[in-house]
């Protein structure tokens, strides 16, 4: 005597959780409802053709709804990432592999710079600091004096600066001439060069060359010799690269002596061109 065709059916149905429930500890596929209900669909069809074809199409409709019902279930309680957290209070179900997380499932973040810790590279930022996609603080202008304490953010490319991020104050010091010349020494010209530098470093910085001389001579001699001291230099700096537009060259003759010309020490320190910067 056959069993009546609802009990067949209803029997057929009830193997699937069990089918299903095997099957789903086999791998992680039982995840995505669609895979359990396509699983389920195919299994309850070939348990139902066993009666007739009718019994195939009922099978695998009731299939797909208990296979995908089953697996949802299953995959509620699961822990799809690994981090601790079950799937059904994991806020951040896709955390890579080993991060920390909070009660959440969400990676942790302990200084709160939007970085989480798994790729912080440097965990203990100051709080409110900006900081780049590894963690670390800014430093905008790469003088190695992060943005959180750079008083002076923007200063040129390979620029000297002390704790605070900015170019020390520009001091400069005056070329000596032999006497009666407008030749720059080697040493002057050294010198210079180290000066060329530093304006570099302090862009739109204006200098003053101010010519003197001893008081051999007459007035106007001096006069005339100490703008082309002056100018000496100012043309030495600008073949190093410093413009002319920030070169303002004055020959001062004998009238602003720094030592006494009685002597020929003194004399040699008043044939000189003193470097001031302009405000």
């Amino acid at each position: 005597m056959k069993k009546p065709i609802f009990s067949r059916k209803l029997s057929a149905l009830l193997v699937l959780p069990l089918i299903l429930t095997g099957c789903a500890t086999q791998g992680p596929w039982y995840e995505d409802w669609r895979n359990c209900a396509y699983v389920g669909a195919t299994t309850g069809a070939v348990i139902g053709s066993f009666e007739d074809s009718e019994d195939a199409a009922i099978g695998a409709v009731g299939g797909a709804l208990i296979g995908g019902i089953t697996c949802a279930l299953m995959n509620r309680d699961s822990d799809s990432d690994g981090d601790g957290v079950l799937n059904s209070r994991d806020k951040c179900p896709a955390t890579p592999k080993g991060a920390a997380v909070d009660v959440h499932g969400c990676a942790l973040d302990s200084d709160n710079d939007g970085v989480p810790d798994y790729r912080d590279e440097c965990p203990n930022t100051p709080a409110g600091a900006k900081v780049n996609a590894r963690g670390c603080l800014l430093d905008s202008d790469n003088d190695g004096v992060t943005d959180n304490k750079d008083h002076c953010p923007n200063t040129p490319p390979g620029a000297k600066v002390n704790a605070l991020g900015c170019v020390e104050a520009l001091k400069l010091d005056g070329v000596e001439f032999e006497f009666n010349s407008d030749n720059l020494t080697w040493a002057a010209k050294e010198y210079l060069n180290t000066v060329a530098e530093k304006l570099k470093l302090h862009a739109g910085t204006r200098l003053e060359l101010g010519g003197h001389t001893d008081n051999i001579g007459s007035n106007k001699y001096n006069r005339d010799l100490s703008q082309r001291r002056a100018n000496s230099v100012r043309s030495y700096l600008v073949s190093r690269g410093i413009r002319t537009s920030d070169l303002r060259a004055v020959g001062y003759g004998e009238s602003r002596p720094v030592a006494d010309n009685n002597t020929d020490s003194g004399r040699a320190r008043n044939r000189r061109v003193e470097l001031n910067v302009l405000d």
